[in-house]
């Protein structure tokens, strides 16, 4: 049987979905993070999957998501968007400190993914973690940099309001470059990389992530290790043909 524990992790809200029976026991785990305006419950069918197989699947609560939603306007949350990202981050340290303390990890094969906001935040984690043994995007970008040009790009266009100075957008697009996959390529050390991209995304580009995968491929020496899987004609929403196929790859590499 299936449990779903509901737990907090130094104030992270989280969800626990694990075999009954294994609970206690260590096992490879896969932590996966939610996109933009969703939470943490969304992913549960991807989880439930994982766990049928043996995995332990942490699911957290972004900031300003879920159960740590605040009373502000999507405008305000958008302005947002990479402060989330990087606290996403910083809770990935903290998800990896409590299962290492609740000895909840076997043999270091910890996985991280995520679907959209989610997925950019995996791909930006591979620039800071090497304990990271596995990772999936889900119509994510790998170029957080160009994404935050882009994004900025389009709000304007849209004529919305940025409460933030040109100086002030400089200073994040500095700062992104640290994490951004797409120039810190030597990151990757041949670790297992799974992307799944619609072909008609409206909101991440696919054209991001397939570039991306396009010159990563030359830094695999195995090239089992990357994949890059299509939907030709899908928008932004993971299908299941997505979620089946994202859920044989990790436990294939994890």
């Amino acid at each position: 049987m299936i449990g779903i524990y509901k737990e907090y992790w130094k104030d992270i809200p989280v969800l626990v979905v694990v075999q009954d029976e294994k609970k206690d026991k260590p096992l490879p785990v896969l932590t996966y993070f939610h996109g933009y305006t969703s939470a943490k419950e969304h992913n549960l069918p991807l989880a439930f999957l994982l766990a049928e197989r043996g995995y332990r699947v942490i699911l957290p609560d972004s900031m300003l998501h879920g159960e740590r939603e605040k009373f502000i306007s999507n405008d305000e949350r958008q302005l947002q968007f990479f402060d989330i990202v990087e606290q996403n981050l910083i809770d990935m340290q903290v998800i990896k400190d409590v299962l290492d303390s609740k000895k909840m990890l076997l043999d270091r094969r910890l996985g991280v993914a995520g679907t959209s906001m989610g997925g950019i935040t995996t791909a930006a984690a591979l620039t800071k973690y090497d304990w990271i043994k596995v990772a999936a995007v889900l119509m994510g970008s790998p170029k957080i940099s160009e994404y935050a040009k882009e994004l900025v790009d389009h709000m304007r266009q849209m004529n919305t309001y940025i409460q933030i100075s040109d100086e002030e957008i400089e200073k994040i697009y500095k700062s992104l470059e640290k994490i951004d996959l797409s120039k810190h390529m030597d990151k990757l050390n041949g670790r297992p990389l799974f992307f799944w991209h619609g072909e008609k995304d409206s909101v991440v580009p696919f054209d991001h992530s397939y570039n991306f995968y396009s010159q990563a491929v030359s830094y695999y020496k195995n090239p089992e290790s990357i994949r890059f899987l299509r939907e030709v004609g899908r928008d932004h929403k993971v299908s299941r043909f997505a979620v089946l196929e994202t859920v044989d790859w990790l436990e294939m590499q994890l």
